[in-house]
């Protein structure tokens, strides 16, 4: 009797890895329809096993391709795994919980995705379910008899001793054990310590920003066309790109970018702007036409505001004019804007209209002779603000089912960037925004494992920054949700270094999303800001020798007396 006929079914749901070698046809068809079986809403790779005697009822599933689910493994919730992902013999995965690429569960572990509250005024079998979610990054192998809680983020590369219990995150790279688990070493060296670990002591930043600084005159040279700055070799030049030069030269070199000096970068930028509007657009288009009130709902020339503006400061200079449609809005035509937002289901371009009419606020205030703006209106604007403010998430707008709380924590980037943090005013209910913005971090559609890009991470870390300093102390200092926050800074901070392609730069993201995974100017200016921001989170920002100083800069822009300095519409410098 040959091989292939004495391996059961039995055999196949507890050594699973023998399938695709040794199984007949008619075990393979039986395994397609096994896995057509399971409910919920189902996806599986190829050469994916599911157990006949496994209890699988998720409520959402997505197995990578070479993925099984081995004997008596107990699955529900909401389940992703990548590629070459193995469930042994037992394991129960319950909750939201998404597996990076080749994570081995040993037998009898556990990964509890959510949890009961524990409020004394019922049993605890009629307390409500909650669920926070585990994220595991790559290349990590859980021991078996392992415990991992709910609300657990463990990093790219991780090993977890068999018995530990997990209930707080491990940054990438941990060899942890234990009950409560414990990083015992860093796998790449046993002798390793805590100074010389990646994303742990301020050598490894050291060496990065003197390779980013040593490249940066590489990246600028690649995207300039002989004319203009493209953001990528190849596409169209634009005004954002031109911009961002600038961001990077002052960033890492201190100085401008050297295909133009500096002069002519300024009457470059400075010569864009509408004369009548105030406004910027895009190269070979015309000044946009405002809406009714005077300013504008969408578009380019809405960010250029942004980009433009802190690229003539870093250069010494400033807009030529003000912008009208800031300058002469009525406090009841802004209110009529703000209330006329789209808060229910775009919370993220609500947020960059109020950035946007914000800055331009800014801007006009260096402005003499009440040219800035009309009295009243920037109160106007931070009393609609404080008074809509959700005092139970402190954000603004509402979460949805189908993208969670992205819009409404990007918006909140965006909202407090230009208003409460450009301005030096205290954010409201920032304990509350924190909860909220660490509940939106472990998302796996955004965060799990090549899921993340320069926005979504930088619109959760200027948000924790901006909050734990209001709160007193850095994240380091004992303070709210420290741990959280230092053990998420630490995960991000170790995936963003190694994506800097020598001579090219930052890609924006992993995926497609914006302007994707090709290295350029925007995805660089982003992730060297978020490097600072995630390092200074940590305490280590110092170790990489720059400080943002335009748009992303983390010190209030509006020093409170910008509007009593007389401006005859001239750049300064």
């Amino acid at each position: 009797m040959g091989l292939r006929q004495e391996l059961s079914v039995e055999h196949f749901d507890h050594c699973p890895w023998l399938f695709a070698e040794e199984a007949t046809e008619e075990q393979r068809v039986a395994q397609r329809e096994r896995q057509r079986s399971v409910g919920g809403d189902s996806e599986m790779g190829e050469r994916c096993y599911v157990a006949q005697s496994a209890a699988v009822f998720p409520d959402r599933l997505r197995l990578g391709d070479d993925s099984y689910i081995a004997a008596h493994a107990y699955v529900t919730g909401e389940l992703t795994t990548g590629t070459d992902c193995t469930l042994n013999p037992f394991t129960v995965v319950r909750g939201a919980v998404a597996l990076g690429k080749g994570v081995r569960i040993g037998a009898h572990t556990s990964l509890l995705g959510f949890n009961h509250s524990m409020a004394p005024d019922r049993p605890v079998f009629q307390q409500p379910h909650t669920s926070r979610g585990i994220t595991v990054g790559d290349d990590v192998w859980i021991g078996s008899h392992v415990v991992v809680m709910d609300g657990v983020t463990i990093g790219d590369h991780c090993v977890i001793g068999a018995g530990a219990v997990v209930t707080k995150d491990l940054p990438a790279w941990t060899v942890a054990a234990g009950n409560p688990a414990r990083p015992v070493r860093d796998r790449r060296d046993a002798k390793a310590t805590s100074a010389a670990r990646p994303g742990r002591g301020g050598d490894v930043l050291a060496r990065f920003a003197e390779t980013v600084r040593a490249q940066a005159a590489d990246v600028l040279g690649r995207c300039w066309d002989g004319e203009r700055y493209a953001d990528r070799p190849g596409t169209a030049p634009t005004v954002r790109a031109h911009c961002d030069a600038v961001e990077i030269a002052d960033l890492l070199l201190g100085t401008a970018p050297e295909q133009l000096d500096t002069g002519e970068h300024v009457r470059r930028l400075a010569s864009l702007q509408d004369p009548d509007t105030g406004l910027v657009p895009e190269f070979d288009e015309p000044p946009p036409a405002p809406d009714d009130d005077g300013f504008l709902g969408e578009g380019a020339a809405l960010y250029h505001v942004l980009s433009v503006g802190y690229a003539l400061d870093l250069l010494g200079s400033s807009f030529p004019h003000p912008v009208r449609g800031v300058r002469e809005m009525t406090a009841s035509q802004l209110v009529a804007r703000l209330e006329g937002l789209p808060w229910r289901d775009g919370a993220w371009g609500a947020g960059a209209w109020i950035d946007t009419w914000a800055t331009a606020a800014h801007w006009n205030l260096r402005y003499a002779n009440g040219d800035g703006t009309r009295p009243g209106s920037l109160e106007t604007l931070f009393g609609w603000l404080l008074t809509r403010a959700d005092p139970w998430t402190g954000l603004w707008g509402r979460p949805s089912a189908a993208a969670g709380r992205l819009q409404v924590v990007n918006g909140y980037y965006r909202l407090t960037r230009g208003s409460f943090a450009q301005f030096g005013l205290p954010v409201p209910h920032p304990r509350r925004a924190v909860d909220a913005v660490l509940d939106h971090a472990r998302d796996v559609r955004y965060f799990g494992a090549g899921q993340e890009n320069a926005c979504n991470v930088l619109d959760v870390a200027h948000p924790l920054w901006l909050c734990t300093r209001q709160l007193g102390g850095g994240a380091g200092d004992g303070g709210y949700r420290s741990a959280e926050i230092r053990a998420w800074a630490e995960g991000q901070l170790a995936a963003a270094l190694p994506r800097w392609q020598d001579g090219r730069g930052f890609g924006f993201g992993p995926v497609t999303s914006g302007p994707g995974p090709e290295p350029g100017l925007q995805g660089t200016e982003m992730w060297l800001a978020i490097t600072w921001l995630l390092a200074d989170l940590l305490g280590r920002s110092d170790a990489l020798g720059y400080r943002p100083r335009g748009i992303h800069r983390p010190e209030p822009a509006h020093d409170g007396h910008d509007a009593h300095a007389a401006h005859d519409g001239s750049p300064k410098g």
